[in-house]
C-alpha cells in the first residue's frame, strides 16, 4: 500500500543551503487546496524535473516560489531568501519562461531582449556585455530584427531563455518550456540548459515528456496537489511501491500487439499493461508463470509470444504510483 508520500521524499539529499526548498508548502484558493503540504529541495546547479497531470498544482508552485502567490501556510526559500518576505529580493535572483510565450509579438527580438534589459535595471558596459552574451548562447543574432510572432516555436523558447537569463539569474524556473515545439528544437533547447547548468545556474523545469524528465538530475511528481515522489531515476525505479513483492514486470512481444493488449487486460494475473513501441509491457502476478502467459497468448491466436523481464520505466513509476492512489482515495470514498 501506498503511503502519502513515498519514503525516499524524506532522503537527506542537500549539505549545503539549497537553491530552492519548500517546507510543507500550502496554497488554497478559497476552499480549494491547489497544493497540500509539498516539500522537497534542489541543489544549487541542478536540473530538477517536476511532473503531473495537468491541474495538479505545478505552476501554482512556480508562482509561490517566485513570490507571486502567498502560500496558506508553511515556507520556502530561494537561494535563503523567504518566499513571503523576501519576495522582492528574490525576483532579482531568478528567471522565469511560462507555459505560453508571453513577450512582445509585435516587438523585434532585439526590442524584446531591450525591453528586458530595463525591467531588470542594466546599464552602459554590463548592459552591453550581457546582450552579446545572450545572443551568442542562444543563437538568436540572425533574427534579432525580426517580429517575436514571426519567430518559429522553436525560435520564440530560445528569444523567451534570452530574455529570462538576462540579468544572470541564479535560478530558472521553466514552466514546460519545450511545449509545442520539434524534437530538433527541443534538444537544441536543452543543450542550452546543460550549459547554463554547467555554469552554476538551478533549474526547476516542468514537463509532460519522460525523455526531457530523464534528463534531470532528480524528479519530482506532484499528484491532486500532493507530492507523490521526488528522487533520482534510479531511486524512483526502485520504490517498492512501483514493483510490489509477489510482482514482476515484463516485456512482451507478440503478434498484433494493439490487440494482445486487450486481451491481456482482461487477464487477471496482469496488474498493469501498456504499449511501447512493437512490445507491451506488464506487471503481472509472478505466482502466474510464464509458459502461462505464453500458452495463454498463443491460444488467442497472438502466436508465439517472446517474453523477457525489464526493470520499471520512468513511465511506469508515475503510472503505477497514479493508479495506487486512485485506488486509494476511491476505497476512501465509499
Amino acid at each position: 500500500m501506498l503511503d502519502s508520500q513515498c519514503s525516499i521524499l524524506n532522503a537527506p539529499f542537500i549539505q549545503m543551503i539549497p537553491a530552492i526548498s519548500a517546507d510543507k508548502l500550502t496554497i488554497k484558493f478559497g476552499k480549494f487546496t491547489a497544493v497540500n503540504e509539498v516539500s522537497l529541495s534542489v541543489a544549487k546547479g541542478e536540473i530538477y524535473g517536476f511532473l503531473g497531470p495537468n491541474g495538479s498544482g505545478k505552476t501554482t508552485l512556480i508562482k509561490a516560489l517566485c513570490g507571486l502567490i502567498r502560500p496558506f501556510s508553511g515556507s520556502g526559500q530561494i537561494l535563503g531568501f523567504d518566499i513571503i518576505k523576501d519576495a522582492d529580493e528574490i525576483r532579482h535572483h531568478i528567471g522565469y519562461m511560462s507555459q505560453k510565450f508571453s513577450l512582445y509579438e509585435d516587438l523585434t527580438v532585439d526590442e524584446n531582449l531591450a525591453f528586458y534589459s530595463g525591467v531588470f535595471g542594466l546599464k552602459n558596459e554590463y548592459l552591453v556585455k550581457r546582450r552579446s552574451e545572450v545572443i551568442d548562447l542562444t543563437g538568436i543574432g540572425p533574427y534579432l530584427d525580426r517580429r517575436a510572432g514571426a519567430l518559429s516555436g522553436g525560435w520564440k523558447q530560445r528569444l523567451a531563455l534570452a530574455c529570462a537569463i538576462i540579468h544572470e539569474p541564479e535560478v530558472l524556473f521553466l514552466d514546460e518550456p519545450t511545449a509545442g515545439i520539434d524534437p530538433v528544437a527541443r534538444r537544441a533547447l536543452w543543450d542550452l540548459l546543460f550549459e547554463l547548468s554547467g555554469q552554476g545556474v538551478t533549474f526547476f523545469v516542468t514537463t509532460h515528456y519522460m525523455d526531457e524528465a530523464e534528463r534531470c538530475g532528480r524528479v519530482g511528481y506532484i499528484y491532486l496537489s500532493k507530492l507523490i515522489a521526488s528522487g533520482s531515476i534510479e531511486e524512483l525505479t526502485a520504490l517498492p511501491e512501483v514493483s510490489p513483492p509477489g510482482t514482476a514486470r515484463f516485456e512482451v512481444q507478440c503478434n498484433m500487439p494493439s490487440s494482445a493488449l486487450t486481451h491481456l487486460k482482461s487477464m487477471p494475473y496482469i496488474l498493469e499493461s501498456t504499449i511501447f513501441g512493437q512490445s507491451i509491457h506488464v506487471l503481472m502476478d509472478s505466482h502466474h508463470s510464464l509458459e502461462a502467459l505464453a500458452e495463454d497468448l498463443r491460444r488467442a491466436d497472438f502466436g508465439k509470444a517472446e517474453i523477457r523481464p525489464i526493470s520499471p520505466s520512468l513511465e511506469d513509476v508515475f503510472v503505477t504510483l497514479t493508479n495506487q492512489i486512485t485506488r486509494m482515495n476511491s476505497g476512501q470514498s465509499t
